[in-house]
């Protein structure tokens, strides 16, 4: 099978380039800080081709380019801790997925490009939840990510801005976000078969994306460590922040 075959019927040649190319930066900001992924994505490429397509994408190809990450975090996160966050995705994801369904492309853009504008004054803003850990927090928190995941895999800000304001190390809040992920992508899959959102299309479409996503983690986990994370956190940002904006509905025929 050639890689024409593997491109869905209404997405041109260029089109899956250009999503290749979003997918490779994507990938490396979710290599080494573990979110930030679907938050440059998901504006972008869901410019390009249709939401629903979009963010089954992302959902496969995370799932397993992240998949090698999972036994060092398992080792390092506090497991119970993210159980009980994970308890609230239950509920949020069902709920995202279900917006997702019933919204048009154009209003879905919109929602998704202001989430990724709020969620990203939130994570630059430097808030932390500093408070006494609860379990209703947490499963809150949960929630919040899950809705935010099944619409537009877009759940990483809430619990990174939790996570990092914990007193916990670097390593153990990026291993409890990659964690938290894992279960969050599975039950993402779920629902997003469930509801028929798993397509061929988004199959076959991500054997075309997924080496590239794969590849853009794989150096960004090696990045982890030797480079400075203020820095290329502050370039993520900056990508993301430049996502949101090129994916602007707005600008639709004016640069598109």
């Amino acid at each position: 099978m050639t890689p024409a075959a593997l491109i869905p019927d209404g997405v041109s040649a260029n089109a899956a380039i250009a999503v290749c190319a979003i997918a490779f930066v994507a990938g490396l900001a979710r290599g080494f800080s573990g979110f930030g992924s679907a938050l440059i994505f998901m504006p972008l490429a869901s410019s390009i081709v249709a939401p629903r397509l979009t963010a089954a994408v992302l959902l496969i190809i995370d799932f397993i380019a992240a998949a090698p990450l999972i036994p060092n975090a398992w080792r390092q996160a506090d497991r119970k801790a993210v159980a009980i966050m994970a308890l609230g995705s239950l509920i949020g994801i069902p709920l995202g997925t279900y917006a997702l369904l019933q919204l048009d492309p154009v209003t879905t853009r919109w929602i998704i490009t202001t989430f990724v504008f709020a969620l990203l004054l939130l994570l630059i803003s430097g808030w932390r939840y500093r408070g006494a850990e609860h379990a209703s927090i947490s499963i809150g928190i949960g929630g919040l990510s899950g809705f935010c995941s099944g619409l537009a895999q877009t759940g990483g800000p809430p619990i990174v801005a939790y996570w990092l304001g914990r007193p916990i190390s670097a390593a153990v809040a990026r291993a409890n976000i990659m964690l938290f992920f894992a279960g969050s992508d599975f039950f993402s899959a779920v629902s997003y078969a469930a509801t028929g959102l798993i397509t061929p299309d988004s199959l076959t479409f991500s054997l075309v994306v997924g080496p590239v996503y794969a590849l853009g983690v794989f150096l960004g986990a090696k990045l982890f460590g030797r480079a400075s994370e203020a820095i290329f956190r502050a370039i993520c940002y900056v990508l993301i922040a430049l996502a949101a904006f090129i994916g602007l509905p707005l600008l639709d025929g004016v640069i598109r």
